[in-house]
């Protein structure tokens, strides 16, 4: 996920091209939460920009306005892991080995989990950019498949030396037009597996208990699933975990991603988890940057861009991962729930003025209240 003010919902569907043929999936019917009452094992809140908005001012506060520790917040919500991106050198110095580091002390003294996300870029990866770290800019194929080992083994290498080993970790991020362009871009997907095992094989040898995972976006589309895992089979790509971006006003119907999720469980074997989500509890903005959810014609019907809107999405989200067939789905994980409004904490780490045009879809307020999503993602069937 980047900031789609940037990148529109419509790039992430033009890579769709290659799965003309596919067979799609028996369509599931939309998940009730009837799914047998089964609690999630992963119920976690990517929060990446954390450091960088405590830097900047950044406070958080109870659902009655007391001043807490964001993280305890999480924690005391019952949310089971923090996602944590990394980027190889981004220009601002955040999402890095330096940052990431203490963040995940924090997180260990208060009991959540790690899930790393590796993207292979100093600066955004998704769907229509995945763009080389500069300084890979000259290597060989061979020079970038050893750069993927190296970095890979780095960070997951120093969490572990710490005593914060990563549980989770994502081998590249929304990988739907492959990673590291262009050697490991669609067209080349000899070359873009060498790559995914290259780290696959660092996160093993550096921390044998981690679950890997790979994670690709439009979680409703199963002829895109299918195309691009059928590849990883036929390649001999070994990994634990499908993950999947699923944001209902860029993926389509829930129905579709539930058939999804269970047709890719079934036919490949592994368990998948809910990579990134998220809703709006409002569709004003508190900067002067135009969110990316403004409209009320980006709704979902049903959910209305309230705070409890907010957590009825996460209700119904939390039932499609509960409702895959034979327990196979793992949870789910929001996308930037701490990510409020502060000056110089924007979307391009190049530019100090960019501005944040996700606040809306936070965890918080506009006061730093923790909003009743929290409590829901967290608590769900717990």
């Amino acid at each position: 996920m980047r900031r789609r003010s940037v990148l529109a919902a419509a790039g992430a569907a033009t890579l769709a091209a290659p799965v003309l043929g596919a067979t799609q999936a028996v369509a599931a019917p939309v998940v009730s939460g009837a799914s047998g009452g089964r609690c999630l094992e992963i119920r976690g809140i990517d929060i990446s920009s954390l450091p960088k908005n405590e830097d900047h001012g950044a406070v958080y506060r109870t659902a009655d306005g007391r001043r807490e520790d964001p993280i305890r917040l999480m924690a005391q919500a019952g949310v089971t892991h923090a996602r944590l991106k990394v980027w190889v050198n981004p220009a601002d110095g955040y999402n890095n080995k330096a940052h990431i580091l203490p963040l995940a002390r924090r997180l260990k003294r208060a009991g959540v989990g790690i899930w790393i996300d590796f993207h292979y870029s100093d600066s955004w990866a998704d769907p229509a950019h995945q763009t080389k770290p500069a300084a890979w800019a000259d290597l060989d194929v061979a020079g970038l498949t050893r750069a993927v080992y190296d970095h890979t083994a780095d960070v997951l290498g120093a969490l572990k030396r710490q005593g914060t080993p990563a549980q989770l970790v994502q081998i590249g991020n929304e990988l739907n037009g492959g990673l590291i362009w262009p050697e490991g871009n669609w067209e080349h997907f000899d070359t873009m597996t060498a790559f995914l095992k290259a780290g696959l094989s660092a996160a093993k040898d550096t921390t044998p208990r981690v679950r890997t995972i790979l994670h690709l976006a439009n979680g409703g589309d199963n002829g895109l699933y299918r195309w691009w895992f059928d590849n990883m089979v036929a390649y001999g790509v070994d990994f634990d975990v499908i993950g999947l971006s699923y944001y209902p006003f860029w993926h389509g119907p829930i129905a579709n991603a539930a058939a999804n999720m269970a047709d890719i469980t079934a036919r490949y074997g592994k368990p998948c988890v809910i990579a990134e989500t998220a809703y709006p509890f409002t569709l004003e903005s508190e900067d002067d940057v135009n969110d990316i959810l403004n409209d009320s014609s980006q709704l979902t019907e049903g959910f209305p861009a309230t705070p409890e809107g907010q957590a009825a999405w996460l209700r119904a989200v939390a039932d499609l991962a509960a409702g895959v067939p034979d327990g196979q789905g793992l949870g789910y994980c929001y996308w930037e729930g701490l990510w409020t409004y502060r000056a110089g904490s924007g979307w391009d780490p190049a530019d100090p003025s960019s501005g944040n045009a996700w606040e809306n879809l936070a965890l918080f307020d506009f006061q730093d209240r923790a909003l009743p999503g929290l409590r829901t993602l967290g608590r769900y069937r717990s």
